[in-house]
């Protein structure tokens, strides 16, 4: 038995390292907001050292924030191994808003700290804890890498902090031993044997087709119909906008809450699911935008992609990514809000039909068996850049959730940008409300409050006309796009939603 330990990062994981660049910042998390009170010091602060060691009693649950990353020599391939010098003290840090901290000033706090890059010698997360905020609240600011995390239905830090009940009390964590790393020549001598037992994984693969050649044979059909689907998309070039130029390194970060009730009631009068409410608000809200920035949204092809989870039961509460995505075009050209969401709602359905997030798993399994191939692959869609937003939603639990008794009041999201990405979407469900947290180019996106204000705008002109409907609409069939699909598959994440409680 080998005396060191060490984990290769998976190919998709490593395509986040891969992405990142000086302009293009690939961490997740976003800003929450508490109540101050539980937490308070005498002296009108937040008591950082109490929540510091609650957070250091957490980490056994998510080994991932106690390492850092380790290169293979030669082809400089990613590995985690145990950091040895971890602290908490560069990890959870405190800060305060000159009194009183209103929105704004923590607005822009959060973009200052999402402006900058994770340091790649240490473990891949930072908590802001920030006080001073008025309405006698606190903020916490968390941002872990993308590698580490999808921030969909992985397991985070935010995930085992938070409580169903306002305890105040916590255990002990117990010892933890960082496991010795292994030197450049062990690791270099670790990837010449898996190389060389790489051709018997195919053979066992082939075993496998063997014994179930039907099964087999229709997983391939449906997994090449949706990497066709995805490819043919692909290279339809997007729309060339204001909002899609070369980035800088420099955020701007809003957000925007709406009550849940109301977004419900749009997709029960409408039919469809909570996510196309969104979909179709962002639209709304993109056409109003372009139209004041003078861009004809009639003559644009504007493609989103949306992250759907492909984690499976057994996978939940795991780290890493277990993600993929939906790639469609936003009918940014369709003035009517209705015919906005039907549109959307026939599109979502083909693709869950189609299970095209199936394509992006096939393209990133591939890439496990080459390095050169992931790299080649990141560098063309960096130089394609297909699409024009990223538009995720990560749906939470409806009851309050608790931070050593301090009740978590919201939730902002935020979502990196990419190349020629100057804006990004984000929602979360929490409690009774549908939290959106937008990031941009600070210079691309100077007037990012009116982004947000035209998210209010959309949605105001969908909920009216989804009411006047008096009834939900029939759901929309789509139609087969071949042979070998089948209806009616959920993907994990939304049969996950059902146990869990979540919006779906």
């Amino acid at each position: 038995m080998a005396d060191y330990a060490y984990e290769r990062l998976t190919a998709q994981d490593r395509s986040f390292l891969v992405f990142e660049g000086p302009n293009t910042h690939m961490h997740v998390g976003g800003v929450t907001i508490f109540e101050h009170a539980p937490l308070a010091t005498p002296d009108g602060g937040v008591d950082i050292e109490r929540i510091r060691t609650y957070i250091g009693s957490r980490l056994h649950w998510i080994p991932r924030y106690r390492q850092r990353l380790a290169t293979i020599p030669i082809e400089d391939y990613p590995v985690w191994v145990d950091d040895d010098r971890l602290n908490l003290q560069y990890h959870v840090r405190h800060t305060s808003l000159p009194r009183p901290g209103d929105d704004r000033q923590l607005k822009r706090l959060t973009a200052r700290i999402m402006s900058q890059q994770l340091d790649r010698r240490r473990p891949l997360w930072e908590v802001w804890l920030v006080e001073g905020l008025q309405d006698d609240r606190f903020a916490m600011i968390l941002k872990t890498h993308h590698c580490v995390v999808d921030g969909i239905s992985g397991v985070d830090l935010m995930s085992v902090l938070l409580r169903p009940t306002p305890e105040t009390t916590f255990e002990e964590p117990p010892r933890w031993m960082p496991r010795p790393a292994p030197t450049a020549a062990k690791l270099l001598r670790d990837e010449l044997l898996r190389r060389v037992a790489t051709p018997m994984d195919v053979v066992r693969w082939a075993r496998g087709v063997l014994q179930h050649p039907q099964r087999t044979a229709s997983e391939l059909l449906e997994s090449s119909w949706a990497a066709l689907d995805i490819i043919g998309v692909g290279l339809r070039r997007p729309a060339d906008t204001p909002l899609n130029q070369p980035i800088g390194p420099y955020r701007r970060f809003d957000w925007h809450r709406l009550d849940l009730a109301d977004v419900k009631a749009v997709k029960n009068h409408l039919g469809g699911t909570v996510n196309d409410v969104i979909l179709a608000t962002v639209t709304g809200a993109l056409r109003h935008f372009l139209l004041r920035r003078r861009s004809d949204p009639n003559t644009l092809e504007y493609k989103a992609v949306v992250p759907v989870s492909v984690r499976s039961p057994a996978e939940f509460g795991t780290s890493g990514n277990h993600v993929s995505g939906w790639m469609l075009t936003l009918p940014i050209h369709e003035p009517d809000p209705v015919k906005r969401f039907v549109e959307l709602r026939r599109n979502t359905d083909r693709l869950r039909h189609l299970k095209q997030g199936r394509g992006i798993e096939i393209f990133t399994q591939v890439a496990e068996l080459a390095n050169p191939i992931l790299t080649f692959g990141v560098g063309l869609a960096a130089r394609m850049h297909p699409y024009n937003l990223i538009i995720t939603n990560i749906p939470g639990p409806q009851a309050p959730l608790y931070l050593l008794g301090a009740r978590m009041l919201a939730g902002y999201p935020t979502v990196p940008l990419f190349e020629y990405q100057g804006l990004g979407v984000a929602t979360f469900s929490y409690d009774g409300n549908l939290f959106w947290g937008i990031n941009a180019d600070w210079d691309l996106v100077h007037d990012l409050h009116e982004f947000v204000a035209t998210i209010a705008v959309s949605f105001k002109e969908l909920h009216t006309a989804a009411m006047r409907t008096g009834k939900p609409a029939k759901a929309v069939r789509p139609e087969p796009p071949h042979a070998g699909s089948k209806s009616g598959v959920r993907t994990a994440s939304r049969r996950l939603a059902d146990q869990r409680g979540m919006v779906s």
